[in-house]
């Protein structure tokens, strides 16, 4: 239950129950009274200028609000099939207004607009509301304020080397100097680029958020769902495609940096970063309900980072442009959310070896030599450069990394980094069957045989009978339940039925699923990982266990935010969520989950 006390401006949110907007250019997140606590520009990966989320205690700074004068309740909502989001604020006097959040995406001149603009819309709807506007945003992490400038209707923000220009029909000097005043007709801000705003910003912003619905309602009439939990895997799907960065196809692991895993952790990582295996996840779920343009723009990413190794290591992550090197530093002027520093800027895990890239770049690429949908489907040089990464899967399918939960301080030999080596194997076979290539459909046939036989002899563990996480030891982890998901393992293989008794003694706790239960780098986890309990819920699912995945299955969704989204972890105790926000891992797993479980169309014709 929200403490009503905590919706009001004065208070700062301290939760994660946090609404996203976006534009598949820029993204933001609105708090539960109405303010916009967290924006960075002019990408997902840029300076955070609205960064009050991860500064905690500093309720004037890096924050735009609308302050309701006597405001004593917050509603909130999407507009049906969009991210465009609506706030109602009350007041004890009865009166009222609503807030319209977006940001414009919409066909214009043969191509999409996507401006790194924020846009508000405040509209009165009851009463006389009185309302002040705190507009204050920072540059350099939050190192400084922004200076300002203006003129008779715009306010400009000169952010280091950037600057935004807001546009409006509100009065800009009650704005300057946060005086309250009266609400008597509909105001319009457009936060976007340094540059005069052409047409009357009133109409503009009404054609803007029209056509912002429209877009997306049409986007979302092209998905293919399941009959049960639609608006829950449509609000699901809209937000993994504002976690794509459209210019290139990167698609981003969450928004944010350095949400704690737990309280006081220290386990704060920064990732708003392209990693491979997130994506080969976030594209697999979407290609599921028929969102093939996250796809083929993902691929298009994939192509460049193939070029861009010449044959050698595919790193675990790149920057949504590409860059390779992601040097992680602390944003010393944010104290992080809570005041749980540190706010890493960054990622170190650049640097690390992991080996299951290589076959988080095949599988989804051999969709595109198989599906006629595609506007650009795969042709014999992009089968030659794929076999260059499956050279380096086939290399590395037995030498150590620092797995898939990326430990930064030891190596091992993990075997779902074999596993998915032995799956770009395998791709790459029924690939060169599709192509006619008969002498290497057998050369990687019989290396995906030769990955198989290691894994069946290195990773068993003969007196637990189960799977071991790596070739070296015997502990578990829950990624071992996805040797059914690529095809390594059949449902009913005595192996993999035994693995599974294993993990859920050993992991599960309670409605929850632990990644692993060994001490790592920071000590024991104190947290459920999501997506685990998702891992879970399909392999009960898949031992006929119904119900009880049904249960768990609703279970996950009663711990969703108002926005309907998960973070990546929870305290299996309390439920309180933790970690980066939206995270696409959980966020697919409500997708595949709902896919899988759902009763079939055919039952209601």
């Amino acid at each position: 239950m929200i403490d009503p006390d905590e919706m009001l401006p004065s208070k700062l949110q301290s939760d994660l129950d946090l609404w996203p907007i976006g534009n598949c250019q820029v993204s933001g997140l609105i708090d539960r009274s109405g303010a916009l606590v967290w924006g960075c520009v002019p990408r997902v990966d840029g300076d955070p200028v609205f960064c009050a989320l991860l500064n905690n205690g500093n309720r004037d700074e890096g924050i735009w609000r609308f302050e309701l004068e006597g405001q004593s309740s917050v509603t909130q909502w999407y507009e049906r099939n969009t991210p465009v989001l609506v706030t109602k604020l009350e007041a004890e006097d009865g009166s009222a207004v609503e807030i319209r959040d977006f940001c414009p995406r919409y066909e214009s001149s043969g191509r999409m607009y996507r401006p790194v603009a924020f846009t508000r819309i405040v509209r009165p709807i009851a009463g006389a509301p009185r309302m002040k506007v705190v507009l204050q945003p920072m540059h350099d992490y939050a190192a400084k304020l922004a200076e300002r400038t203006n003129g008779t209707n715009h306010v400009r923000y000169l952010l280091g080397d950037q600057a935004m220009r807001l546009s409006t029909d509100a009065p800009v000097g009650y704005i300057l100097e946060g005086r309250s005043y009266r609400i008597e007709s509909d105001q319009h801000f457009f936060l976007g680029p340094d540059e005069p705003f052409v047409g009357n910003v009133r109409s503009e912003l009404r054609r803007m958020i029209q056509s912002t619905m429209r877009y997306w309602r049409h986007w979302v009439r092209g998905l293919h769902l399941p009959l049960e939990w639609q608006e829950d895997v449509i609000r699901c799907a809209i937000v993994l495609k504002l976690c794509q960065h459209e210019e290139t196809g990167a698609i981003v692991a969450a928004l944010t940096t350095s949400i704690p895993e737990a309280s006081g952790s220290e386990r704060n990582w920064d990732y708003r970063f392209c990693w491979i295996r997130d994506s080969y996840y976030t594209v697999q779920a979407l290609n599921r309900l028929g969102a093939l343009d996250v796809l083929e723009k993902y691929l298009a990413y994939l192509r460049n980072i193939i070029d861009g190794a010449k044959g050698g290591q595919i790193q675990p992550l790149y920057s949504v442009m590409g860059e390779s090197e992601l040097h992680e530093n602390i944003a010393e002027s944010l104290s992080g959310y809570r005041g749980m520093g540190p706010v890493r800027v960054g990622n170190a895990a650049y640097k690390q070896v992991q080996h299951d890239c290589y076959g988080q770049i095949v599988l989804p690429t051999a969709q595109a030599f198989f599906d006629h949908r595609l506007l650009r489907m795969a042709d014999d040089a992009d089968f030659v450069s794929l076999e260059e990464v499956g050279e380096m899967a086939w290399a590395m399918h037995d030498q150590p990394d620092a797995g898939l939960w990326e430990f930064r301080t030891r190596q091992e030999v993990h075997t779902y980094s074999a596993v998915m080596c032995w799956a770009a194997c395998d791709r790459l076979a029924n690939v060169a069957d599709h192509l006619g290539k008969a002498d290497r459909a057998k050369l990687w046939r019989e290396r995906a045989d030769a990955i198989r036989a290691k894994i069946e002899c290195e990773a068993w563990v003969e007196s637990g009978e189960h799977y071991g996480a790596s070739f070296e030891s015997d502990y578990l982890d829950a990624s071992l339940l996805q040797m059914v998901e690529l095809r390594f393992l059949k449902p009913d293989d005595p192996r993999f039925k035994s693995t599974f008794v294993a993990i859920e003694k050993t992991l599960r706790r309670g409605e929850h699923m632990l990644r692993y239960a060994s001490e790592d780098d920071f000590g024991l986890p104190e947290t459920a990982f999501n997506v685990c309990t998702f891992w879970l819920i399909e392999a009960l699912h898949l031992a006929g266990r119904n119900e009880e995945a049904r249960g768990l299955f609703e279970a996950m969704l009663s711990h969703r935010t108002g926005s309907g989204m998960l973070s990546e972890d929870m305290d299996f105790e309390t439920g309180e969520l933790w970690g980066n926000f939206p995270q696409t891992y959980s966020l697919v797993g409500v997708i595949n989950c709902a896919g899988l479980l759902s009763r079939q169309w055919s039952e209601i014709r």
